[in-house]
């Protein structure tokens, strides 16, 4: 179904704004300061013109789940890992017209595109993948002669790895196709919408990248506990 836009005259886009000001100020026990992105995502939760046709996930026995979490937050990183299956399922489908085989290969060379060169280590960790996975990655591409490597002169015990021209010339062939996966993916959100989860995708990235980055070896425990003392 279509989602309904619902439309108004500015003054009584203006009042309606007001009135949820006073509502979001209500739900948050009327704070001296407020955060902009937090009543931006009151209104986005709030607007009336999202009333979304939306398949349930689990079962009638769900009780349990729904006592131990959240159900917003807990909606979040189940469809995220959704989202990341849909994603991968139109690439794959493109990537039948490719040289490369799988999403990762992909975002391997797009990567190396952007740089003269990178050491492995540095191109894994841009992908947020384990070594093992990556160095599979790496030797694939290298095997079929997309990407090439050579010495750090700098560390010799680093070997960096840089993109070859029939990688450059694949990827340049690839990316039309590729643009309509992005175009799929977004789905029916309107312009503001992906301009709005574009920016909090990035902001979570940013957030996430630095506990991935700094501190991959802390226990869950840990982590938990250094982000409430922010």
């Amino acid at each position: 179904m279509t989602e309904q836009i619902i439309k108004m005259k500015k003054n009584e886009l203006l009042i309606t704004i007001i009135n949820r000001f006073f509502s979001f100020e209500a739900e948050k026990g009327n704070q001296e300061e407020y955060s902009f992105d937090e009543f931006l995502g009151y209104l986005n939760s709030k607007s009336a013109s999202q009333e979304l046709e939306i398949r349930e996930l689990s079962g009638e026995n769900n009780m349990w789940i729904k006592d131990e979490n959240p159900t917003a937050k807990r909606d979040i990183s189940i469809l995220i890992v959704l989202m990341n299956r849909y994603a991968k399922w139109y690439i794959k489908k493109v990537l039948r017209e490719s040289n490369l085989q799988t999403p990762d290969e992909f975002s391997f060379l797009i990567t190396l595109m952007t740089y003269d060169t990178l050491s492995k280590s540095e191109l894994i960790a841009k992908q947020v993948m384990e070594k093992t996975s990556g160095t599979e990655v790496l030797r694939r591409l290298i095997k079929r002669g997309l990407i090439v490597e050579s010495e750090d002169a700098k560390d010799k015990r680093s070997i960096r790895v840089s993109i070859t021209k029939s990688g450059t010339e694949e990827i340049i062939r690839i990316l039309p196709l590729m643009k309509n996966v992005s175009e799929i993916v977004v789905g029916n959100l309107n312009a503001e919408e992906v301009n709005t989860l574009s920016y909090l995708l990035k902001k979570l990235d940013y957030f996430h990248n630095d506990i991935y980055s700094n501190k991959k070896d802390q226990t869950m425990t840990d982590i938990l506990s250094g982000i409430a003392n922010r």
